[in-house]
């Protein structure tokens, strides 16, 4: 794994010699493959330039972090138990962030600031009873980790803690079981069951499967008041509040999450990809509002404006004839000319659907027949399945972004139906005009995408990036754009977050959005469960 960037070492974006971008390794389908498109739209799109580099710090520098602070009696108890641990520099620095664009700027210019003093590795949930016992017996700092993906600086160590802060990294207490539980997160492939629930997480196929929310049946959690979990796992109980719903969502502030019984279901037994391409992204809401109102909605169903759309086809790999260039072209040429759809307003959905043949196949009928309703046409399976590939590589353009003066970040909300449109459009502008009066140079990027439907509304996915250069402190230019572009959420009538939780980043606004009784009860919960705040990563509240 890089220990600054995304996801795999041997896998990454780069402009080759002749100016052509390429995905390295062999992970992904993508791997190997050139990206022909990727640098006009690259240069075009954010003023950048090839000749103007800004390479990440490729070595970490062991002596550049701050020494760990251990509590000597602590370590000697651990010891004694048999749990692996260590407070090696790369061990301790890969665990201290996730991967918001501060943390994985400054890791990139090799600045470290607070990280854990010690990593451990518990193998199950009586090792997890027995390090939160010591860490209450002598006063350490516990900050769960699981995947390290978080993009809400979740897992940045709170600067002002003097206690040892123990990093606890919950990987080896994972079990692959080969059953589907359909949550699939963009971070499916580094992130993990006990972090999804301690961030009320969402996935792509939520519409067929549900939230966590939905798929949790049982949850074990060790706090420092000792273990909380239900007497049994019955369907459904009517004993007071729900007290999965504390910990879901508890972000690691009362304990750590070591048990979860999921539903679980057999594999799907036929998969179908699909797209559809709208006149514009008004007549594609509208279409995705009435699919939610039929309860009719694919496995998942993304509709992409029109900015995601064409950085969408500069991502298309180079074809592999000249007759499939031609077709595309015939298929370009049919919905704009014939068609009279502006390639400067269209926009498209991806579709997923999954189940038995016969159900899947009905299923699609449904759907399209509902797109055409709303101007849509069918635009086949490939540009579908090239849309959900591109799910598992696109967090690794931010890098390639990043090595030339470029950087960006996702964010995204929830909204009813009735405010969608509003919400694309004020955002995505308050974002340009943010950039602008901040002293961006160059236009951003400022686009989004409607994922998950619900019957009152829909989750919506920003992208913004600008090109940085000029600009003494780029990052603190961003965070101001991005503290406005969450303004202008809540402004709207959306949430505070959908699926990414709230961390660090958000909790000024925990107060609003809870109010302050709400509040008061969280916190009283705090209280009880963890009075001497040995999860102390002060997320939340």
């Amino acid at each position: 794994m890089k220990w600054n960037g995304w996801g795999y070492s041997d896998s990454r974006f780069f402009f080759n010699k002749k100016g052509q971008a390429e995905f390295t390794g062999k992970r992904y389908k993508l791997s190997g493959l050139i990206i022909p498109a990727l640098k006009d739209w690259f240069e075009s799109t954010f003023g950048a330039s090839l000749q103007h580099k800004t390479p990440a710090t490729p070595i970490l520098n062991s002596s550049a972090v701050h020494p760990p602070t251990l509590n000597e009696t602590f370590v000697e108890e651990l010891k004694s138990t048999g749990i692996p641990f260590s407070h090696d520099a790369e061990d301790r620095v890969f665990r201290a962030h996730g991967h918001c664009l501060h943390e994985i700027f400054a890791l990139r210019e090799g600045k470290f600031g607070r990280v854990p003093d010690m990593v451990i590795w518990p193998n199950c949930h009586n090792d997890v009873v027995k390090v939160v016992e010591l860490a209450s017996k002598h006063n350490v700092c516990l900050i769960p980790y699981g995947g390290g993906t978080s993009v809400s600086s979740a897992l940045e160590c709170p600067p002002e803690e003097t206690r040892s802060i123990v990093s606890l990294d919950t990987s080896q207490m994972l079990n692959e079981s080969g059953y589907c539980t359909g949550h699939e997160p963009d971070s499916m492939e580094f992130s993990s069951l006990g972090g999804w629930v301690a961030t009320r997480a969402s996935g792509m196929k939520k519409n067929i499967y549900g939230n966590i929310e939905d798929l949790v049946v049982h949850i074990k959690m060790v706090t420092p008041r000792g273990v909380i979990e239900k007497s049994c796992q019955g369907p459904r109980m009517s004993t007071g509040p729900d007290i999965h719903h504390f910990i879901m969502g508890s972000e690691g502030t009362l304990g750590v999450v070591t048990e979860v019984t999921m539903k679980i279901r057999p594999m799907p037994e036929y998969q179908k990809y699909g797209s559809v391409v709208f006149p514009n992204f008004e007549q594609g809401v509208a279409c995705l509002r009435e699919v939610a109102r039929q309860r009719c909605a694919p496995a998942s169903i993304r509709l992409m404006d029109n900015e995601q759309f064409k950085f969408g086809h500069a991502l298309k790999p180079q074809v592999s004839s000249i007759f499939t260039s031609f077709l595309d072209g015939l298929k370009k040429f049919y919905i704009t000319k014939f068609k009279g759809f502006d390639p400067n307003r269209l926009c498209v959905a991806t579709l997923l659907f999954e189940g038995d043949r016969e159900r899947v196949l009905q299923h699609e009928k449904q759907v399209y027949d509902i797109a055409a309703k709303f101007g849509g046409l069918a635009a086949g399976e490939d540009n579908g399945q090239r849309g959900y590939m591109l799910t598992f590589v696109i967090a690794y353009l931010r890098d390639l972004g990043m090595d030339y003066y470029v950087i960006g970040e996702s964010f995204e909300t929830s909204v009813p139906w009735d405010r969608v449109l509003d919400i694309c459009q004020n955002v995505k502008e308050r974002i340009v005009r943010e950039c602008k009066d901040k002293g961006v140079q160059f236009p951003p990027l400022s686009t989004c995408r409607v994922t998950q439907t619900y019957d009152a509304g829909a989750c919506v996915y920003f992208y913004f990036a600008f090109n940085y250069r000029g600009l003494s402190d780029p990052v603190h230019v961003y965070e101001q754009v991005e503290h406005a572009a969450r303004e202008e959420i809540l402004a709207n009538g959306g949430s505070l977050s959908h699926h990414h939780g709230v961390g660090k980043l958000r909790k000024e606004w925990m107060r609003e959005t809870v109010s302050s009784v709400g509040l008061g009860m969280l916190k009283s919960v705090k209280d009880f469960v963890d009075p001497n705040n040995i999860f102390g990563n002060r997320n939340l509240l």
